[in-house]
């Protein structure tokens, strides 16, 4: 006799914004998934449904009749109770409350997935949660909405789930889904990884381009071989070596960016294939007037080079104008030419 089809997981996921909708959509063909978002976005889902574009994959729309959505307390608490994974998408500055909000609810053996930005997000959930199941996991492409319940992938990469028992169903799902996926055995080298590529959010937001215009430029290419470098010294007193995600050896990242444009091009073509419209997500917060995540980018870099007595000036400057361009607003912020913001930051290091 056939033997009956495995149950498909059951996935909810916390703070449905451009990466959640992103991982909830496409897992939504091979699981049962409930995206809980702002009441506002979810209105707009029930009215438009949800649609992937980009990422080198066919466009899918997910019918509004078809989503599963949760903003009502009532049923955030019933799908998380019924969940066997809970993957929090929220902002950095936002976790530690996602954890409270989800520790009432969960199931014992409910498996909560951090795919955010950040070194710490993994560590701040658990401090809430207790031993409760906590897998960190990482996300490399950038998504931004382009319409009404339309959300499009700019760039590629795998994503990244902690190799241990608990994320295995997970990294299967992911992979059946149709994106591509990887265990890796040290998530603290991956998300080190991360934020040293992340490091380009603020300079990309405060140029105002897209990223591929602004990585094309050699002056805004200096001003991230900046950050980098204060990076790389601050992970080296940490006693950290981030993992490799590209091409290229992390710590001769900073060399490739101070290339003149024309070698930087011919070298560095898997850099510049993302979309030509795909922007950072401090872009697209400080066009929605939003908070950015700048205190888990930049400011990371800032906090633990001062752990070890090491300056670290071009980030802080950073920290300093994305700060200004929020408290200035979406039509008052200024768009920083790339000889502009690196004279900023150069005279910032003295």
């Amino acid at each position: 006799m056939p033997q009956p089809a495995a149950p498909r997981p059951r996935i909810a996921v916390f703070g449905a914004g451009s990466i959640g909708c992103r991982l909830g959509g496409s897992l939504a063909s091979v699981a049962e998934v409930t995206l809980i978002g702002r009441p506002a976005a979810m209105a707009t889902l029930r009215e438009n449904g949800l649609t992937l574009t980009g990422g080198g994959r066919p466009a899918v729309t997910v019918d509004p009749a078809a989503l599963r959505l949760a903003d009502t307390p009532e049923a955030v608490a019933q799908s998380i109770a019924g969940a066997d994974f809970v993957l929090v998408t929220v902002k950095s500055m936002a976790t530690e409350d996602a954890a409270r909000q989800l520790l009432p609810h969960l199931a014992p053996g409910t498996v909560v997935v951090s795919f955010q930005n950040g070194l710490r997000n993994p560590e701040v959930i658990r401090s809430v949660l207790g031993d409760r199941p906590v897998v960190a996991g990482m996300v490399p492409f950038n998504v931004l909405p382009t319409a009404p319940g339309t959300y499009h992938q700019g760039s590629g990469g795998a994503l990244m789930v902690d190799d241990q028992p608990a994320g295995a169903p997970l990294v299967a799902a992911l992979s059946a889904a149709g994106l591509p996926v990887r265990a890796h055995a040290d998530m603290r080298a991956v998300q080190h990884a991360k934020l040293l590529m992340n490091l380009n959010n603020a300079v990309n937001g405060l140029s105002g381009l897209p990223l591929r215009e602004e990585l094309g430029q050699r002056a805004f290419r200096l001003c991230l071989a900046l950050c980098q470098s204060e990076a790389l010294a601050a992970y080296r007193a940490e006693g950290v070596r981030p993992t490799r995600l590209g091409a290229l050896p992390t710590h001769l990242m900073p060399r490739l960016l101070r290339l003149p444009d024309r070698l930087f091009q011919r070298l560095a073509a898997s850099v510049l294939a993302i979309d030509a419209e795909a922007r950072s997500s401090t872009w697209d917060d400080l066009r929605r007037g939003r908070p950015t995540e700048i205190d888990s980018l930049q400011g990371e870099i800032v906090a633990m080079a001062a752990r070890h007595g090491l300056p670290a000036p071009a980030c802080a400057r950073l920290v300093e104008l994305v700060r200004e361009a929020e408290s200035a607003g979406p039509e008052r912020a200024r768009h920083w030419t790339g000889p502009e913001l690196l004279a900023e930051l150069t005279a910032a290091r003295g």
